[in-house]
């Protein structure tokens, strides 16, 4: 079994943050790429690499950006088990986060740590101690607590690979009854969370 170990996300992170609120009317047909938050939940999967959204860079007054490889979490939503939903940007432009989602910087593989957050662990630890309301929020220090396995560099690679072989297939259901494309993707999830369930060494 290749060495790994299980860190949380604030010993991986180089730097991680807020975004800065951009409103619906400053969003534009063109202009900087941005992302806001209710769009991480509506728009994205495990990872994009174009913004559906624009703005004004000049209009928005406390900039935070994100670039390739940053992981985005919306910190607040409508429904405990959904909140800190989080994607990967792959994209070659410097974009703008918008307020009520956190930005982290990391060196690890962007696409590995879009999928090991997807997973249920990951989603169990963002969703621990959130209150049940009409809003749901979430912080900083609570995703900085989130503790997932971290193999080598070359090992990530090999797993996000495979799992975006699966994505792909998932993604490529155009046809078919809802049944058989709701089967696909729960079998998906299920061999996602077993590739990134890793037993301890010498187990």
């Amino acid at each position: 079994m290749f060495g790994y170990v299980k860190l949380p996300l604030k010993d991986i992170a180089t730097e991680i943050y807020r975004g800065a609120g951009i409103t619906r009317d400053q969003v534009t047909g063109n202009g900087t790429p941005c992302v806001r938050y209710g769009e991480i939940y509506t728009s994205y999967n495990v990872w994009f690499d174009e913004c559906i959204s624009h703005t004004n860079a000049d209009e928005v007054v406390s900039k935070k950006y994100f670039e390739y490889g940053d992981i985005l979490f919306a910190i607040t939503g409508e429904k405990v088990e959904d909140i800190a939903k989080s994607c990967v940007y792959i994209g070659k432009e410097r974009c703008l986060a918008g307020g009520d989602i956190v930005v982290m910087k990391h060196e690890q593989n962007p696409k590995y740590m879009g999928y090991v957050l997807s997973t249920a662990n990951a989603q169990e630890q963002k969703s621990k101690g959130r209150v049940k309301s009409k809003v749901v929020h979430s912080n900083v220090p609570a995703i900085s607590e989130i503790v997932i396995p971290l193999p080598p560099l070359e090992k990530q690679a090999e797993i996000a690979a495979i799992l975006d072989q699966f994505n792909e297939l998932c993604n490529d259901l155009t046809t078919g009854l809802p049944a058989e494309i709701e089967a696909r993707q729960k079998q998906y999830e299920y061999y996602r969370d077993k590739l990134l369930t890793f037993k301890e060494l010498g187990a």
